[in-house]
Order: C-alpha cells, then structure tokens, then sequence
C-alpha cells in the first residue's frame, strides 16, 4: 500500500468512525478527500470502499452486568460538568486505527457503564470500590481499560494505577499503548530529558494541552529515586498521575514506600487523592496458597495495601477467565466474600464484536469429525526431536516435520497477503514449545537457518519458471503447503510464487524472554510492518500481544485450565486473512482448549439470565465456585499439598461423562454387567430397550424410575482420576431431589446405523448394538483408558436425545437470537448446552464403545461401557454435593504442571 493510499485511508476512516455510514456514504467520503491523492486508482478507491464497507458492518454487543444494590448512581447527574477531553482523544485514536463507528458507540456505552459503577471522585469522605471485567482472550481488554482509564480522568480521578503482568516485556507493552492511547507522549523519550515534539505520540498528536504525569516508562518499571525526583506531592499535580507496574513484590513494596513517604497527609498514612487501580490479568494477583509458599498471598496482600493507602479507591480486575482464583482458593465461602480483592460491588461481561477470532471459531468438540477444523492442526512427530517433557539441557537437534511445515505455512500465508494487497502490515507467528531459556535459544536458532536455508533457495530459484522452480526441494514443500493449506485461499499458485521472495526477506526469528535482547516493537515498524516468527514460553502465554498474528505452533502441557486459555494468543482479530490463521497443537490440548471454551461460555450465559434476574456478583461468585470445572482447577492449585480436597458442586444444567475410564479386566467386567443388568431391569418393568425409538442406531426409553438409574451408578466402576463421576455425590444429589425434577428420567442406549466387517456388533444388553468406535488417547496405559486424545465420549448433538421436535427447535433459535446480531441457522453449530435449558427430564446415556483404531478390526473385541448424564436446569434452589479430590493422585499425574509456576527462574 502507497504512503498516499495509507493517508487517504486514514482522513477517511477518521471521518467516518463518527457515524454509521452507508455503502454510498463510505464512496462520497472517499471522492471527497481523494482529490488530494492524484496517485490514487479509481480500482484502489473502490477495494478501499469494500474495505470500509467491512469495517464499518462490525458490530459489538453491549454485554452484561451485575451489581450490588444500593449504589447510589452518580454519573447522569455529573455529566454536564465533565470535560472529556481524555476519552475524545482516545476515540479519536482508534477511530484512525479502523475502528467501526458501530464498534466505537458501544465501546462508549460499555465505558459510560463502568464509570457509572465506580464512585464519583469528587464524593467527600472515605470510600472504596471492587469490581471485576470479563472479557475474552485477546478481545480488546486493553482498548476497553484505557477508555475506562481516560473517562476517569476526565471525571476526576487523579491517581491511575495499572497493574500489567508478571513480566518485563508485557509491562513495558502495556505502558507503550498508554503512551500513545491516554498521555499523548513517549514515555522513554521524557525519561531521558528529551523533551522536544519528537516525544508527542498518539492522542498528543490531536491536542498535547494537557499532559497526564507518567511515573513509568517503556524502559523502566516503577523507581522510588525517579519518582522522588519529581518533587510534587500527587495531590498537588495539575494532571493525573499514571503508574504501569508490573505484578511483582519488589515493585509493590517500593511503589507503597514511596506512597506513604512522600505523599501520605501531614499525621496520617494515607492519600486523599481519589485513585483508580486497574489490574490486568487479574486472576494472576489472586490469592493463591499452594506448596506452603505464600509468594502470590504476598502480591495480593501487597495490592490491598495499596488500596488502603488512598481514603478513596476503586479496583478494577480484568480478566478473560471466570474461573480467577478469586472465586475458588479460599476454603469457604465466607472466606472468600471477606477478601478485599472479591468484585463485591460489580461485574461487566464484555462481548467482543462479531469479527472477533476467538475460541468458538478455532475449536471442535464432536470426537466423530475425524478433519479436524479449518484452523488446527494436531502435532504428532515432536517426542524424538522435541518431547513434550524434556529437561533445561534437552539438545533440540533439528525441528519436527510439524513445526518445518508450520513455518512454511507462515512464508506462503505472508506471500497470499501481499498478493492480496495487505502490504506493510504486521505478521507474526508465534512457537511455543518449551517453558526453558536454554531451549526455547536453541530452538530460535534451529527455525533461524531453516528461513535462511529456504531464502536462500528462494533466491536463486524463486523467479525461475514454475515447473523449473518446483524442481527446488525448498519450493516443492512450499507448494505441497499450498496445496494443502491454502488451494481455496482464491490465489493462485504462480502469484503466490511471484511474492515469495518478498514475503521471505524481512522475516526475522526472535526469541520472546526475560533473558534475550530481541523485543517485539510493532510501533516502530508501524509504517513498514514487523514480520517475525517469536519463539518463547511464559512471556508469549499471558497478556502479550503477537500483532498480525497467522501462524502458532503450541506444544505445552494439556491441563493448566484458566493458565491454557491465557495461553491463547491466536485469538483476536484477523480482518482479511482468517483464513489464512493456523494453529498447531496435540490432539489432547484442543480437546481441553474445545472444553475450557464451552465452560466458560455456560457462565457468561448464566451471567446473562442473573443480570435478568437482578443477581449480585455474590451470587455469580457462588456459581462459579459450584461450578464442576472448579475440580480441576482447585485440584491444581493445591495439588502440592498432598491432600484430600473436598469440593462443593452443584450439578444443575450441567453434562458429565466417563472419558477416563478403569482397563483391567475386573472393572471392565463389573461396568460390563452393569449396562446388561439396567437393561433386564428396564425390561422387567415395562421399557424394553429393544422396543424403545430408534434415534441414530441407539435405542431410547422415556420415563424410566429413577431408581434404576441409581442402582446402575452404584454398580458401575468409576476411575479415581475422573472427579466429576464420583458415583457417590452423584447418587446423592439425584437422591435429594427424588419427588422433584429427577424422579424421572429418559435412558438412551447409544449406537450406530450401520456396521462394516470391522465393526463391533454387541447383543450383550438383549438387542444389538453397532458399537461407537473411539480411539484411546496416547497418555492411555493398562490401568487407565482415556477416550479419545479429546477425551469425550459422546458426539455433538447427543444433549439433544429425548426432546421433541419443538424443544430442539425453541433451544435452537433462542441461541440464534443470543447472538449479536442475530443469525440463521445455515451451518451455524448449536452447542449442546443449549438443549439443557428445555430439558424436562434428565437424560441417561449408556455407551458401549469399540476401543481402537479407525481401520482396526474391532469385530472379536469386548466393548467398554462408559456413560453420559445431561442434568437440566432446576426449579428449585440448587443444592450442591461435595466431592473429594484425590491430590496425590492429581500431582502423579500432572506433575508437570504443577513444576510450570516453580520455573520463574529457568523460564522467562
């Protein structure tokens, strides 16, 4: 793109992200400015039309809200009295950077509302505020904070801390977009005494009148001698004052030193200036006892400190996972309302606009669908050259076929950008192989002479004839990618061969940790565009941002919950080349990534139905620590300890099944006659299975007595590592609500329509039975069966089983009418969770796998028996059931994580 095209692009969409344009608007806009770029095409000005015409069409819903009651509401009121001039330019801002007038009006809206949720600071007294956002990974958390921050500002807040990460290169990030979207200045530059108009960056360019007063800068965290230096107390600036510091306990300590040194009233240890604290990634200051180390309980004391040095605060937390500490580590609920840093007063859901790349689009759950998706590719090939449990002095010599062609896969997706007109623009693509510096150093320079192998190649062969070019190995694999990856991309092979040289030649390989000195300044190569491939660990698993990002190869542990979802930075906004955006990972790690997903969705959806009913975030707290996913994370937490943990969880319009499953021969034997003796007992009442409807190969029986259901869990054999299918809680919860909503309850029996010679066909239950057939996942061994790498047993839409035609049809289009806006149902994929809200009658589902491979002979096996249970949503208040988690057995087993946070020193 010319330097020409690039400034019309910009007066134009500045223009017009202050309205909502028409088609025709967009054009008249374009004809008007475009008299002042003679170089301009009539075909470049009209894909610059199409260009906004997509943009402008992003929308972003509004989100949820929940509140304490009686907060007395304050901004209406104080409107008319307050000078935005910090939020005006902010919008300004991202108007300029494309941001949809749609987008930008309710990016005000959600602002406006949290501002409204702090307190007025110019209320007289003692006061505070906890509160907490929820917004999805890489979704414009920090757009939305640094609108909140500038708003607050404008209102009167005039000490502004924020709270970015556990590290240098994410802290330094995050104070580089307060720079530019909120002070107006270059932080570094000022730092060191040069104060020219080269210093003006970003909002400053639109009116540098006011200037906030920074305490951080790019270079340097938070310095007590620095701050000293300055002289003036907080409460006598004339501009707020701006803190970005990073999670750490030093720097709280100084930070609240220097506090009650220097700015603490005459008498007294605390501030008056009204102070807001926003602290980013908030479920990582959590209080989090574990190992006997109280290093995490320190920073969160230390945050709690900092409050109470200001006689007026607010504290904002963000985070893109409701499962943060602070719902679950205290061991009771009384607890964990006392603690200070619990959102007591409000939580804000944010949803992203509809254009966001997030974990819905990436990831698939149904084990049936043997292609994967569009985006992931599963890593097969590492555990010669790059085991996934490897020692600090693991030697990396050579890369796995895997991540080669991962790479080629970054060349080739940058060649189909250029020649799709996306010139000077950022590409990324991110390697994520290993928690160890030594590692990650070795790996960086193995991917470094692969590019330079391939360039040089490139080089000599690149322009040559395509059938002389292919004769080339390194361009014969690059066009085998193609092939694979991008034949539908809707560019041809020989354009993409023209531009492989120039989407070779400025891509640099660089290591992402607190050991190196490579860095990801996007800014700097703002006009020309930053092209790298980063390779690191922790640094590149929590808030840091890969702009441009196409290409990740992720080869980390499978079970870190809340940590794993972090650890996404392939979600985010890809305007013009999703379908270029690839993923790398295990099978097993997409599996927990697809079941993490849909967790945390059920919570923004009961988000959704508590903001109808009034709820408090008390209430919210309550259900996401009921939550039966809070076994797996409070089992990490802890599992340190050694302990036996009991949990309590309800089980309300929630789906649990047996994907971990007992192998020896007894237990499969007893689970075995378990199946065959629920089905002679249904037969002895009246429900015949083998007279029961047909429904995909399965058989279904209605109305069942709940007490065979019971006698059925108490009978089957349930692995000690499968938490949620403790059998016991399991039967006293559907025993507590015998005579209620449970008393009933449909039975399905699940199998297939039709069988090949390799098929398990089973008549064990007294009718025949096409077996699923499901593969068992690699961690498997001969006293644990995990079913499939996903481990999930049944496939999409089995939630569904059991309802009329009319209630999968109201279920359907009330999810069609959730979405924003509201879409049809062509090829739309309904999650099953939605089926639970019509549920009349919980659904049993008894599933007699064939275990093995896609072409096996499975036809002589014995099958396995293994279960499903779709509880619907109660009536009645919920009653939760306490489980016991197995530590010993938890730490066994996932030793390796547990080792992720005691590496601060040997990672990043």
């Amino acid at each position: 793109m010319s330097n020409e095209l690039r400034d019309l692009r910009d007066m134009v969409g500045a223009v017009l992200a202050r309205r909502l344009p028409t088609p025709d608007m967009i054009r008249e806009q374009i004809e008007h400015v475009r008299k002042l770029f003679s170089s301009v095409t009539d075909e470049q000005a009209e894909a610059l039309a199409m260009e906004f015409e997509h943009v402008h069409g992003v929308t972003m819903d509004i989100g949820s809200t929940l509140e304490d009651p009686g907060f007395e509401k304050w901004l209406d009121d104080a409107r008319s009295e307050i000078d935005f001039f910090f939020w005006e330019r902010y919008r300004r801002l991202l108007a300029e950077r494309g941001f949809s007038g749609q987008v930008l009006a309710t990016l005000d809206s959600v602002t406006d509302r949290t501002l409204g949720l702090l307190e007025n600071p110019k209320k007289e007294g003692k006061w505070d505020r906890r509160g907490m956002v929820v917004g999805h990974v890489q979704s414009g958390k920090t757009a939305n904070y640094i609108g909140l921050l500038s708003k607050a500002a404008d209102a009167g807040y005039e000490v502004i801390i924020i709270i970015a990460g556990i590290h240098n290169n994410l802290r330094s990030q995050t104070q580089s977009r307060i720079d530019e979207g909120f002070t107006g200045f270059d932080s570094s530059k000022l730092q060191m005494n040069r104060h020219g108009a080269e210093s003006i960056i970003g909002v400053g360019r639109y009116d540098s009148s006011r200037r906030p007063n920074a305490f951080t800068n790019t270079l340097r965290d938070f310095n007590k001698q620095t701050a000293t230096s300055i002289g003036i107390p907080l409460e006598n600036l004339k501009q707020p004052a701006v803190f970005v510091i990073k999670k750490n306990s030093s720097t709280l300590k100084n930070l609240l030193e220097w506090l009650k040194e220097h700015n603490a009233r005459r008498g007294t240890s605390s501030i008056s200036a009204p102070m807001l604290l926003i602290d980013d990634e908030a479920d990582n200051a959590s209080i989090n006892i574990k190992k006997g180390n109280d290093e995490v309980s320190r920073i969160n004391g230390q945050i709690r400190q900092l409050l109470d040095v200001f006689d007026r605060s607010c504290y904002v937390g963000y985070t893109a996972t409701p499962f943060a500490n602070i719902f679950i580590d205290p061991d009771s609920d009384d607890e964990m309302f006392g603690a200070d840093l619990f959102p007591r007063d409000f939580i804000v859901s944010l949803d992203p606009p509809d254009n966001y790349f997030g974990a819905s689009r990436v990831f698939l759950t149904d084990p049936d669908d043997a292609s994967g998706t569009s985006v992931v590719r599963h890593i097969e090939d590492n555990e010669d050259l790059l085991p996934l449990k490897h020692p600090r002095t693991h030697v990396v010599a050579g890369l796995p076929e895997s991540l080669e062609n991962a790479v080629r896969s970054f060349i080739v997706g940058r060649a189909i950008r250029l020649v799709r007109g996306h010139e000077r623009v950022h590409n990324s693509m991110l390697v994520n192989a290993s928690r160890f510096t030594d590692v990650q150093r070795q790996l960086r320079n193995e991917i470094h002479n692969r590019i330079n192998t391939i360039r040089g190649n490139i080089r000599v062969n690149g322009s040559s004839p395509e059938r002389e070019a292919l004769r080339d190995p390194e361009i014969g694999a690059l066009k085998r990618v193609f092939d694979a990856e991008f034949a539908a991309c809707g560019v041809s092979w020989t354009e993409v061969q023209n531009r492989l040289w120039d989407s070779i030649s400025p891509i640099n390989v660089v290591e992402v940790n607190s050991r190196s000195s490579d860095s990801l300044d996007y800014d700097a190569h703002r006009r020309t565009g930053l092209n790298i491939i980063a390779v690191g660990g922790f640094s590149l698993s929590r808030g840091l941002t890969l702009e441009g990002l196409m290409v990740s190869y992720f080869l980390r542990n499978s079970m870190m919950y809340d940590t794993l979802m972090q650890m996404g930075r392939w979600f985010g906004y890809r305007p013009g080349y999703d379908d270029l955006c690839r993923v790398w990972m295990l099978e097993e790690a997409e599996g927990w990534y697809a079941h993490i997903a849909e967790s945390i969705e059920e919570l923004r959806d009961e988000l959704r139905r508590m903001e109808a009913a009034n709820a408090t975030p008390r209430e919210f707290g309550l259900k996401v620590r009921s939550h039966p996913d809070t076994l797996i994370v409070t089992a990490r937490n802890k599992m340190g300890s050694g302990e036996r943990l009991v949990v309590s969880i309800g089980l309300a319009n929630q789906f649990v099944e047996t994907a971990m499953l007992r192998r020896d021969d007894k237990s499969l034997k007893a689970n075995r006659k378990a199946a065959v003796d629920l089905a002679k007992c249904l037969r002895s009442t009246g429900h015949a299975p083998e007279t029961g409807e047909d429904i995909g190969g399965g058989k279904l029986v209605r109305q069942v007595s709940v007490s065979h259901v019971i006698d059925f869990l108490a009978a089957f054999q349930n692995h000690q590592g499968s938490f949620l299918t403790e059998t016991d809680p399991i039967r006293k919860y559907i025993e507590d609500r015998i005579g209620t909503e449970l008393s009933e309850w449909d039975v399905f029996f699940s199998g297939l329509r039709r069988a090949t010679e390799r098929s398990l066909v089973d008549d064990s239950l007294g009718f025949k039975i096409i077996c699923q057939r499901r593969a068992a996942g690699k961690r498997s061994d001969d006293k644990t069966l995990l079913v499939t790498e996903k481990q999930r047993v049944s496939s999409r839409g089995i939630e569904a089983v059991g309802l009329t035609e009319d209630e999968v049809s109201a279920a359907r289009k009330g999810y069609r009418n959730e979405t924003d806006p509201p879409r049809s149902s062509d090829r739309l994929n309904y999650p099953d969770r939605i089926y639970r809200r019509v549920r009349k009658r919980p659904l049993l589902v008894v599933h007699l796998l064939a275990i093995g491979e896609e072409d096996e002979d499975l036809s002589k096996s014995d099958p396995v028996v293994a279960w499903s249970i779709s509880f619907p949503r109660t009536d009645h208040e919920e009653k939760k059931v306490e489980y016991v988690v197995n530590t010993t057995w938890f730490r066994e087993r996932y030793q390796e994580e547990e080792d992720e946070d005691e590496a601060e020193g040997d990672d990043d």
